[in-house]
C-alpha cells in the first residue's frame, strides 16, 4: 500500500516538476501529431447499417444474415411515390413514364432498371421501385445509397402542378439517416467546442487563460477520436451516435475536470509564492477526487457493453475511452500547462500570495452552507418532496417514437411513407420478409402467415435461395409505427407454428420491434449493474458504507426528476411523437455516471474538512468552498449536452435535454441542498464504518477555532 501512495505522489508531483512539465509537453504533442491522421478517418470507421443498431442474436438479424446469400440479399429499393388527390391526370402517368425513363437512362453502376409504375386501385397513387445493389456496412454502400436517392429527386424536379413526388422505401430511408448521421460528428464537434469556448472566457474573465483548459481538452479530443479509430479497426461497433456522443463526453467531463484542478491551482497560488509547488500539491488535493469521478464515469459507461443492442454496447468501451482520455489530459497536460504559464495566465485576475478569492468560506455560498445549516431538515424534506413533484411527469412518458418519426424536421422518406398510404396498404413502402429453410412446410407457411392478424396480402412471388424460400407479407400498419411493430409477435407465431422454429420473420418491422424489446431488456440489466459499481467506487473514495447509499439515493431521486421533467416537456411542450425506448439507459448511465461526479467533489472535500473540523463543520465548509467551482462545472456540462438539440434527430435531442436538465438538477438542487442537508442530518454517522466517524466526532466536540477552509490543505 505504502508503494501504491508513492507511486501515486510521484505522480501527482510530476506535471509541477521544472523539467518534467516541458517532457509531459513533449509527450502530448507527439501523441497530437500521431493521432491526427487517425482522428481524421474516425467518421469513415463508423457504421450506420439498421444491423448495426439491432441486437446481435434478434432473430430479425438471423433473417438478414440468412437473405444475405439470397438474390436479392445486397438490394434496397427506392421507391419513388408520385400522388394526386383525386386521382392520377393522363398527364401524370406521361409524366411518371418520362420520369422512370430518366431514371434507368442516367443510372450509376450498382442501380438496377426501374420497374413498370405500380397503380393504386383508386388510381390516385403510382409507385416506382429502383433496386440499388449494396454491400451492408460499407462506406460505399452508404455512399451509393445517398447519391442514386439523390440522382432520383433531382429528376422528380418540374412536375405538373398538384403531382406530389418523393422518394421512400428501405433506400430512401437509409439514405435519410445517412444523411443526417454524416452531420452529426462536424456539427456537434464544432458545435460543443464553441459553447465550452464561450463558456471559459465568462468562467475565467480572462481573454488569455481559456486557452489553457481548452488546447487540454482539444488535445484529449483528437486523442480520443484517432483511438477510437483504432477500436473501431479492431472490431468495435462504432455507429454515427457513439461518434456524436463522443465528444460531448470528452469536453463536458474534461472541462469538469479542468474546472476543479484550475480552481484548486488558483487557491494554491494564494498560498504559494512558487507555482510549482502550487501544482504539486493541487494535483495531491483535487488528483484522487478527479481520478474517482474518471472511474466512476468510465465504470457506468463500460456497463453498456452488457446490453443487447449492438449500438448501445458499442457506446460503452468508445465513450469510457473518450472520457478516461479526458482524464489522463487534466492531470498531466493541463497542469504542465499550469506550471509552464504561472499566475500570470490569469490576468487580469492574478492570484497573489495572501489575497482572498471567491473559493474561500465568504460570500454568496458562505451565506448558502449558513442558511443549510440553520434549516436544516426543512431544506432536505422540501428539497425531496420537489424531486418528487417532478418525478410525476414519468406518467407522461411513452415509447412511440420510432425511426419511421424520429427525424425533426421533414425528410422525403416520411413524407413518402405518408404518400404510400393514401392509395396502397400502409406496409406496401417495407414488407416484412419470412424465411422458409423447409420447402416441404412452405405451402403451411404461406396459408398461416396470410391468416395472421394485420397482414394485407401476401405476394405472389417467391424468391429461392441457396437456404429456403423468402416471402414477403404486406402490413395493414404502418411498418414503422409501434402498432405495426405488435404484428410480428403473431406473425411470428403463426409462421413458426406451421413451419417450426427455424423460420424467421424479418425485415425492417420485424428490426425495429427487436430493437423495442431488446432495449426492454437492457433497461432491467443494466441499470443495477450500474448502480453497484458507482456505489463500490463511492464506498472505496470515501471509505464509507452510509455516505454512498445517500449519494446514490439522491442520485436516482434527481434521474427519475429529470426523465420526468422530459416525459412532461416532449409530451406538452415540444409536441414530440414520443420517447425513444434507449433514452431512460441513456440518460440514466449519463447522469449516475456524470452526475455523481458533483457529489464526489463535494464529498471528497467535506471529508478533507471533516478531519479538523468535524462533520458539521466541514459539511459547510465543504459546500461553500465548492461551490462556485461545481456550478460553474455543472453548466458547462449541462451546455455540452445541450448541444444535442442541434441535431436533426428526435431521439438525440431527447437525450441532449434530459441529461442537461438532470445535470442542472444535480447542481443546484442535489449537491447545494439536498446532500449537505443530508450529511447534516446523519451526522458522523455518515461516515460509518470508517475510522472518520470517530475523528470527526472528536473534532467537532473540540471546537477549535475555525480557519478559512483554504488553509486547511
Amino acid at each position: 500500500m505504502e508503494r501504491v501512495r508513492a507511486v501515486g505522489r510521484w505522480f501527482a508531483e510530476l506535471p509541477g516538476g521544472r523539467r518534467t512539465k516541458w517532457a509531459l509537453l513533449g509527450v502530448w504533442l507527439v501523441i497530437f501529431f500521431a493521432m491526427g491522421p487517425l482522428a481524421g478517418k474516425f467518421e469513415d470507421a463508423q457504421e450506420n447499417d439498421p444491423a448495426d443498431y439491432l441486437p446481435a442474436k434478434a432473430e430479425s438479424v438471423k433473417a438478414i444474415e440468412e437473405l444475405e446469400e439470397f438474390p436479392s440479399g445486397d438490394i434496397a429499393d427506392a421507391i419513388t411515390v408520385f400522388h394526386r388527390d383525386g386521382g392520377l391526370s393522363p398527364e401524370d402517368r406521361a409524366t411518371i413514364a418520362e420520369t422512370r425513363a430518366q431514371i434507368n437512362a442516367e443510372r450509376r453502376e450498382g442501380v438496377g432498371e426501374t420497374r413498370a409504375p405500380v397503380a393504386s386501385d383508386d388510381g390516385s397513387t403510382a409507385l416506382l421501385i429502383t433496386p440499388i445493389t449494396v454491400e451492408d456496412g460499407t462506406n460505399e454502400a452508404a455512399e451509393l445509397l445517398v447519391d442514386a436517392t439523390d440522382d432520383i429527386k433531382a429528376d422528380l424536379e418540374g412536375l405538373p402542378e398538384g403531382l406530389e413526388a418523393k422518394v421512400t422505401g428501405p433506400a430512401g430511408f437509409s439514405a435519410d439517416a445517412i444523411d443526417v448521421f454524416g452531420q452529426i460528428d462536424g456539427t456537434l464537434l464544432y458545435a460543443t467546442a464553441l459553447l465550452v469556448l464561450i463558456l471559459l472566457i465568462i468562467i475565467y474573465r480572462s481573454p488569455i487563460f481559456w486557452l489553457i483548459p481548452f488546447f487540454s481538452v482539444i488535445l484529449a479530443e483528437v486523442t480520443s477520436r484517432g483511438m477510437g479509430y483504432l477500436l473501431a479497426e479492431a472490431g468495435v461497433t462504432v455507429t454515427g451516435q457513439s461518434g456524436g456522443i463522443l465528444p460531448v463526453l470528452v469536453f463536458g467531463a474534461g472541462t469538469d475536470y479542468a474546472l476543479l484542478l484550475v480552481s484548486r491551482y488558483r487557491e494554491e497560488l494564494r498560498r504559494h509564492e512558487d507555482k510549482h509547488a502550487a501544482v504539486k500539491v493541487a494535483m495531491r488535493k483535487a488528483g484522487p477526487a478527479i481520478v474517482a469521478s474518471g472511474l466512476t464515469v468510465m465504470a457506468a459507461l463500460l456497463t453498456l457493453t452488457l446490453a443487447e443492442v449492438t449500438g448501445t454496447s458499442g457506446l460503452g468501451p468508445i465513450g469510457a475511452l473518450g472520457v478516461g482520455l479526458a482524464m489522463i489530459s487534466m492531470l498531466t497536460i493541463l497542469p504542465a500547462l499550469l506550471a509552464i504559464t504561472g499566475r500570470r495566465a490569469f490576468w487580469p485576475f492574478i492570484p497573489r500570495v495572501g489575497s482572498e478569492g471567491v473559493d474561500e468560506t465568504h460570500g454568496l455560498w458562505s451565506r448558502i452552507a449558513s442558511w443549510v445549516g440553520q434549516h436544516t431538515r426543512r431544506v432536505w424534506i422540501g428539497t425531496t418532496a420537489l424531486l418528487l413533484v417532478l418525478c410525476l411527469g414519468l406518467t407522461y412518458l411513452n415509447t412511440d417514437l420510432t425511426s419511421g418519426n424520429g427525424f425533426r424536421d421533414d425528410v422525403d422518406s416520411v413524407q413518402g411513407q405518408e404518400l404510400v398510404e393514401e392509395g396502397f396498404p400502409a406496409g406496401a413502402n417495407s414488407p416484412t420478409n419470412v424465411v422458409v429453410t423447409d420447402d416441404s412446410k412452405l405451402a403451411a407457411v404461406r396459408d398461416a402467415v396470410a391468416g395472421a392478424p394485420g397482414v394485407a396480402e401476401l405476394s405472389p412471388n417467391e424468391e429461392v435461395g441457396p437456404t429456403g424460400t423468402k416471402l414477403e407479407l404486406t402490413l395493414e400498419e404502418d411498418p414503422l409505427s409501434t402498432q405495426g411493430f405488435d404484428l410480428i409477435p403473431g406473425i411470428r407465431d403463426a409462421a413458426q407454428d406451421a413451419g417450426g422454429d427455424d423460420v424467421l420473420v424479418g425485415g425492417p418491422t420485424a428490426e425495429e420491434y427487436d430493437l423495442r424489446q431488446s432495449s426492454v431488456r437492457d433497461n432491467r440489466v443494466v441499470v443495477p449493474i450500474a448502480l453497484i459499481l458507482v456505489f463500490l467506487i463511492l464506498a472505496a473514495l470515501l471509505r464509507a458504507v452510509i455516505a454512498p447509499l445517500v449519494l446514490i439515493g439522491t442520485v436516482i431521486l434527481s434521474f427519475g426528476a429529470a426523465l420526468g421533467l422530459g416525459s412532461f416537456f416532449f409530451e406538452n411542450v415540444f409536441d414530440f411523437p414520443g420517447m425513444d425506448p434507449s433514452l431512460p439507459l441513456f440518460a440514466f448511465i449519463f447522469l449516475v455516471a456524470l452526475g455523481i461526479d458533483y457529489n464526489i467533489f463535494l464529498m471528497a472535500r467535506v471529508r478533507e474538512e471533516s478531519l479538523a473540523h468535524g462533520t458539521r463543520e466541514g459539511t459547510l465548509r465543504g459546500l461553500a468552498v465548492t461551490g462556485t467551482v461545481i456550478t460553474s462545472a455543472g453548466i458547462v456540462l449541462a451546455g455540452t449536452f445541450s448541444a444535442l438539440a442541434v441535431l436533426p434527430l428526435v431521439g438525440l435531442t431527447q437525450i441532449g435535454f434530459t441529461v442537461a436538465t438532470g445535470v442542472l438538477i444535480d447542481t443546484f438542487i442535489v449537491r447545494t441542498l439536498l446532500v449537505p442537508s443530508l450529511v447534516l442530518e446523519i451526522g458522523d454517522r455518515v461516515w460509518w464504518p470508517s475510522a472518520l466517524a470517530t475523528i470527526a466526532a472528536k473534532a467537532g466536540r473540540t471546537k477549535a477555532p475555525v480557519k478559512p477552509a483554504a488553509e486547511t490543505t
